[in-house]
């Protein structure tokens, strides 16, 4: 089992930048595939960006594609998310996420834990 910390978010102006980090409980995690989500109220959880568990594949979604990068540590038990250029429609609640059912996906159902996500909020 896997327990997730995300932390990192914040208040930025449009064209900034955060990174967000979700520390990861549990010897192994290495196994894992890991990916963040992102929600606005109301709204259902949507895909940003997933990495496998050597970290050698990464995908994202289209709309933070060439702006943001995931990346992890596995001797530390870290997943990162560095988010640049920021937008304003990139406000949202952030969660980190971890699966190990087949390889890693665009869609929460690939995903067994979750984080208790962290706010990031772009202004204009």
């Amino acid at each position: 089992q896997v327990q997730l910390v995300e932390s990192g978010g914040g208040l930025v102006q449009a064209g900034g930048s955060l990174r967000l980090s979700c520390a990861a409980s549990g010897r192994t995690f290495s196994r894992y595939y890991m990916g963040w989500f992102r929600q606005l109220p109301g709204k259902e959880r949507e895909f940003v960006a997933a990495i496998s568990w050597s970290g050698r594949g990464t995908a994202y979604a289209d709309s933070v594609k060439g702006r943001f990068t995931i990346s992890r540590d596995n001797a530390k038990n870290m997943v990162y998310l560095q988010m640049n250029s920021l937008k304003p429609e990139d406000t949202a609640v952030y969660y980190c996420a971890g699966g190990s059912r087949g390889s890693a996906g665009d869609t929460t159902g690939d995903y067994d834990y979750w984080g208790q996500g962290t706010q990031v909020t772009v202004s204009s």
